[in-house]
């Protein structure tokens, strides 16, 4: 049974908010700004008022999929994913509504990432746990920009090893360690190591003495 390699794909495996925030200002007039690590309120239109809530997802679903096209490819990912590729199955798991799951796993092809994607809204924890059982519950390590969702697996699939990885790094440096994640690492290079060290150990993750509360994430 080969182990499972769970990963996001947004500030991951893909820039996404530098070009989201370029397309913004272009085609709308929208600065955006993360300083403040709050997604929802880092938008601010050049009258100076921010678009609520509902605007916002507009805003979202407008680019994604018509503006995937502007998304760069992380350093040393595809060289990563090849690579636990050959030991491990991987699957990514992006929070992306469904009408947008083959033109993504169009993007990452055209990236050299030929992998299985599927799609969610919401908490991750309960689809990594499905996959986990889908493929007979290796050892498997889950690999996520935000904190939400570390919480979420960590409350479904306590077994599973779960990495914090931002590789955006104006959004790293004003987002603190994710507390239900067993390691935080930035780098691929990096983390290719720690992931493929869980495989070799093959042993599940130690679980968490209190187990975080479900919540909305934020993207």
């Amino acid at each position: 049974m080969k182990p499972l390699l769970i990963c996001d794909c947004d500030e991951v495996l893909l820039h996404m908010v530098r070009h989201f925030r370029t397309w913004l200002g272009e085609a709308h007039d929208i600065r955006f700004d993360m300083a403040g690590g709050d997604f929802a309120n880092a938008m601010t239109r050049g009258d100076g008022s921010r678009p609520n809530a509902a605007e916002m997802w507009a805003l979202l679903g407008r680019f994604f999929p018509d503006e995937m096209h502007r998304q760069t490819l992380v350093p040393h990912a595809a060289e990563a994913l090849e690579a636990i590729g050959t030991q491990a199955d991987v699957v990514i798991l992006t929070n992306i509504a469904d009408q947008c799951r083959l033109p993504r796993r169009d993007q990452l092809l055209g990236h050299g990432i030929d992998v299985r994607v599927e799609t969610n809204m919401g908490g991750k924890g309960a689809p990594v746990a499905k996959l986990v059982e889908e493929h007979g519950s290796p050892v498997t390590v889950f690999v996520d920009d935000l904190a939400v969702h570390h919480d979420s697996v960590a409350r479904h699939a306590p077994d599973v090893w779960r990495l914090h990885m931002v590789s955006e790094p104006e959004m790293a440096r004003h987002m603190p360690p994710a507390p239900a994640a067993h390691a935080r690492i930035d780098d691929w290079r990096e983390a290719r190591a720690w992931i493929e060290a869980r495989f070799a150990e093959g042993k599940p993750a130690p679980g968490l003495t209190d187990a975080p509360v479900e919540v909305t994430p934020a993207l």
